[in-house]
């Protein structure tokens, strides 16, 4: 995985890299390894180097401008995961665009983050098999294969798995999170 973009964020930034480990909490060494491709990141890392820029986490991987159309193919996917790979997001949607379509596989007793987070967008999350607990605020919504839940992405929300197997979804995101 690359993310030669994160050096170009830094820079255009004017921040070192001693400054971004600053924001994020990571060391200076983690941040130059990831710059330069030596390890490969976790979703949590991933979520604090894209939090310091204000950019949504599939940018730190974009190139270059998108195409007017462009096709993701299944195994060519953008894929992030939690630290111990409880969860796995494959990008299904162009990076750069208005819109993100996440594919998600979210293990038993996992959860999307260890905390309910909020972000200025919206969103819809559609279960595709097993089932899945969508946390937003205070309430909580259990959801069987095919169903959804829309909802407003300023509230901190968060998804988990408390079943016996594996919970396969779809999340689309507007604008794409930061």
């Amino acid at each position: 995985m690359t993310l030669g973009r994160i050096r170009e964020l830094r820079q255009q930034q004017g921040l070192t890299l001693h400054q971004l480990a600053g924001l994020t909490g990571l060391s200076v060494g983690m941040i130059s390894q990831v710059e330069r491709g030596i390890t490969d990141p976790s979703l949590e890392t991933l979520r604090r180097i894209s939090d310091a820029f204000g950019v949504p986490l599939f940018d730190l991987f974009r190139e270059d401008e998108p195409e007017p159309v462009t096709v993701v193919r299944k195994d060519a996917r953008r894929r992030v995961s939690s630290p111990q790979g409880q969860i796995v997001y494959s990008q299904v949607s162009r990076t750069g665009g208005r819109l993100e379509l996440l594919e998600a596989a979210i293990e038993p007793g996992a959860a999307s983050s260890g905390e309910r987070r909020s972000h200025a967008s919206e969103e819809c999350v559609l279960v595709l098999t097993g089932r899945l607990r969508v946390e937003v605020g205070r309430d909580v919504y259990d959801l069987d294969a095919g169903d959804s839940c829309h909802f407003d992405s300023t509230i901190p929300h968060r998804f988990v798995n408390p079943h016996a197997s594996v919970a396969r979804y779809l999340v689309a995101v507007t604008p794409p999170s930061t």
